[in-house]
């Protein structure tokens, strides 16, 4: 009896050492559990829209920056029919280079920089164009004396001192031809040599011949200096002026100045650089645009291109300031259409910018059907065609 009571006893450390039968069932319940609840969190984040999110991104961020002035952000003002991305652009951008080669002397601007219009950017050397314009101006000024010498005449001293010559002329011929005559008459005696009549006879001749110069310079300067020789003087008189434009002209040229009152996007040069001249294909010194004068440049998609119209208004709201939103209206519409992307560009004037708008910042744009003064809205070229 005894040893049947001691083999129905319970071995515990037989119990221990045994796992339970249904130990994987309970993990394999754990493992499934984790999944669903995975699953839900998982469907819970998918069901919230990236709008919503950018939704919340923007809530916070209402109270940094103010609201663009005089802006209607009332929902039921107009009824929005297409929303684009685009990025800002100055309407015209200038690229301002240098029409003639010279070494940079100087920079008075930087990027940022207000500047106006005529005010000076960059200096070029200019000792060399200085020194041909010196030159120019001398040659000018004698130029000019020429003229003016022909055109006044011979002064009357002048003409007494031709007369005077022309008279000691006479007399030295006179003289000479007395004395060749007595020569003459002397050698048919035998008195003198035939060589001293021969010398006799060259000095009479010489003279004669300086009488007759004589008598042409005092006709000249009696009748004063031919047309021809004063216009030739006049021409180059005229020469001489242009040359003083020219060189006054490249002189101006090694003063680079802005044309247009704006805002200096981009400076690429610096003092000691060499830069070549516009005609040679010269770089650009500095960009510049009025920041006063942007639009927005996209791309729009040619199934959405219908929404496009100058009838329908739109505005504009940067990426940055979320915000703050801008009137805008359509500008510009390309001719033709890009085929690769199956887009056209289209670019909208910003109505009233400001300080928080950049060249090149990524925009929205809203465009939308436009509501009469009745309350109903306008309807686009597609739905009254």
């Amino acid at each position: 009896m005894e040893e049947d009571l001691k083999a129905l006893r319970i071995d515990r450390n037989r119990r221990r050492s045994t796992p339970p039968r249904n130990l994987w069932l309970t993990g394999l319940m754990a493992f499934v559990l984790g999944a669903v609840l995975s699953g839900l969190v998982f469907l819970n984040l998918s069901l919230r829209t990236p709008d919503a999110a950018v939704a919340e991104v923007q809530a916070d961020r209402t109270t940094d920056v103010p609201a663009a002035a005089g802006v209607d952000r009332a929902p039921d003002r107009d009824s929005p029919l297409l929303i684009a991305s685009g990025y800002i652009v100055p309407r015209h951008r200038i690229e301002v280079s240098s029409r003639i080669m010279g070494k940079v002397a100087w920079v008075g601007v930087d990027k940022s920089d207000r500047v106006e219009k005529g005010q000076l950017l960059v200096r070029l050397e200019d000792a060399e164009f200085r020194a041909q314009l010196q030159q120019a101006q001398a040659g000018l000024d004698s130029a000019r004396a020429r003229l003016t010498e022909l055109e006044t005449g011979s002064r009357p001293e002048e003409i007494e001192r031709a007369k005077a010559e022309l008279e000691r002329s006479r007399a030295e011929f006179d003289n000479s031809d007395l004395e060749y005559r007595r020569f003459s008459q002397l050698i048919e005696s035998g008195v003198i040599a035939q060589q001293r009549v021969d010398d006799a006879r060259s000095r009479r001749d010489m003279a004669e011949a300086a009488v007759a110069v004589a008598e042409k310079n005092h006709r000249l300067l009696e009748i004063g200096p031919r047309t021809e020789q004063i216009e030739a003087a006049r021409a180059e008189l005229e020469r001489s002026q242009a040359d003083i434009r020219y060189w006054r002209t490249r002189l101006r040229e090694t003063e680079i100045r802005a044309p247009v009152t704006g805002t200096i996007l981009e400076r690429v040069v610096e003092v000691g650089e060499m830069v070549s001249g516009y005609f040679m294909g010269g770089a650009v010194l500095v960009a510049l645009a009025d920041l006063n004068d942007l639009q927005v440049e996209m791309d729009i998609s040619q199934a959405d291109f219908h929404n496009i119209s100058p009838e329908n208004g739109c505005k504009m709201s940067p990426i940055a300031y979320p915000s703050r939103e801008y009137e805008c209206e359509l500008d510009e519409i390309a001719p033709e259409a890009n085929r690769q992307r199956a887009t056209i560009e289209v670019k909208v004037q910003i109505l009233k910018p400001d300080e928080y708008l950049r060249p090149e910042m990524d925009v929205q744009v809203t465009f939308f059907r436009k509501r009469t003064a009745s309350g109903a809205e306008d309807k686009t070229a597609e739905d009254t065609g």
